[in-house]
């Protein structure tokens, strides 16, 4: 197993919990966005889109986090990162999907360069738009994650999931542009028992040989 991975990356962290928490080892391969290592001929013949991560089993490539991560729970089920009632595993790819499709894909480095390159926006209008999306994302998080009993010391009962998994990169990013996480009471009580974890910790961004 191989993960091509950058530190700072909230789609390749959420790959390094679930390897981390499925006790899986993969080689891991640095590729350095800011510098545009994504962008090389040998790395994009492995990923055309040019982003990170791309996880590797067998000499087989695979792309999008939420791919590998459903690859990871489809051959090592064990532990599960999706619970067995078909409405609760929808619930969770609801919480994790509202992550990587509706807060995520608006932050990332090609948006910020095309925001900063193209559009002229200062880093003081950039940071504006990056706590606006997040906001969006996490009030609706927040709203659900505070009323459903399904909650406790996680996203779901007292084990992790996949909705933890996306949840806790995510925290990262938040509080990394300056996020108030205070009024995300919920959200945070989440991400403070997670990163109590081994598997998270390990997976942190300060934790990874290529951090800066």
């Amino acid at each position: 197993m191989e993960l091509f991975t950058y530190f700072r990356s909230s789609a390749a962290y959420r790959v390094r919990i679930a390897l981390n928490l499925k006790q899986l080892e993969a080689d891991l391969h640095p590729v350095h966005l800011v510098r545009n290592e994504q962008q090389s001929l040998r790395y994009r013949q492995l990923n055309p889109l040019g982003r990170v991560p791309t996880f590797v089993d067998n000499g087989i490539p695979i792309t999008q986090s939420l791919a590998i991560i459903e690859y990871l729970e489809e051959i090592h089920p064990n532990p599960p990162l999706l619970p067995t009632d078909e409405a609760d595993r929808a619930w969770i790819r609801s919480l994790a999907l509202t992550v990587a499709c509706d807060i995520h894909p608006l932050n990332n480095l090609g948006v910020l360069r095309y925001l900063e390159n193209e559009l002229g926006l200062d880093e003081a209008a950039r940071v504006h738009w990056i706590r606006h999306w997040i906001g969006q994302g996490f009030n609706a998080l927040e709203e659900v994650l505070s009323r459903d009993p399904r909650v406790k010391r996680f996203c779901y009962g007292d084990r992790v999931t996949m909705a933890d998994v996306f949840l806790v990169p995510q925290v990262f990013n938040a509080e990394r542009f300056g996020v108030d996480m205070a009024l995300y009471p919920t959200i945070a009580r989440i991400n403070a028992a997670c990163m109590e974890l081994d598997a998270f910790i390990k997976a942190a961004p300060a934790s990874q040989p290529d951090a800066e």
